[in-house]
């Protein structure tokens, strides 16, 4: 009997050429063609999955907001049972720095989206503001659960600080992008700027440095 198409299986694979061949020629540039010659499948294969580009990217996008989200639960996982609100607030802000090959592509192919948006009103017209404002809400939502508990510095605002974390975190992440800092020095700055909100280590105790 012919194998059984695994029809997730498969557009999870056109998705992922996707990733590779704009990682080295930039989103901008990537044809349903050149994906098509990526996965090995035809261009008919591609079309009849995605039927346009913008769906194709679409669905890539989403491909790796999910493998971002992993990478983010990992590292959540990696600081313990109790990892506390900011333990959990540092761990979504540095894993977007590109700090490998995956951060990389996840910081480029990003970007490179909400360029295009501003241009592509089908691009725009899509639900990519979602995704930012989840985090938005995320890290808010950590910063108000560390005030409660007492851990935030006086008079810090969770909402106002959670925009600004998560825009220094895309900046720096940038600035790693085209050579101007390392990822341990964009870490450091992001440590700095949460050590000056948290009065506490997101535990409950003093923050010990040195």
């Amino acid at each position: 009997m012919p194998r059984r198409v695994d029809h997730t299986e498969r557009r999870t694979e056109i998705a992922e050429a996707l990733v590779r061949v704009a990682g080295r020629c930039g989103l901008h540039a990537v044809g349903m063609r050149d994906v098509a010659a990526e996965a090995g499948v035809s261009l008919r294969l591609v079309q009849y999955y995605f039927e346009t580009k913008e769906k194709l990217l679409l669905f890539g996008l989403r491909h790796l907001t999910e493998r971002f989200g992993e990478r983010v639960a990992a590292r959540v996982r990696a600081a313990g049972d109790d990892p506390g609100p900011r333990a959990v607030i540092e761990a979504l802000l540095t894993a977007a720095l590109p700090a490998d090959e995956e951060s990389r592509s996840f910081h480029h192919l990003y970007t490179s989206y909400a360029v295009l948006a501003v241009h592509d009103e089908a691009l725009a017209a899509q639900p990519f503001i979602k995704d930012p404002d989840a985090a938005e809400a995320t890290v808010t939502g950590l910063l108000q659960q560390a005030r409660e508990a007492g851990l935030l510095a006086p008079g810090v605002d969770p909402g106002a600080e959670a925009v600004s974390l998560l825009a220094m975190s895309a900046g720096l992440g940038t600035s790693v992008l085209v050579g101007q800092r390392s990822p341990e020095s964009a870490s450091a700055i992001l440590g700095y700027h949460l050590d000056r909100i948290f009065r506490t280590n997101g535990h409950g105790s003093p923050e010990t440095h040195g």
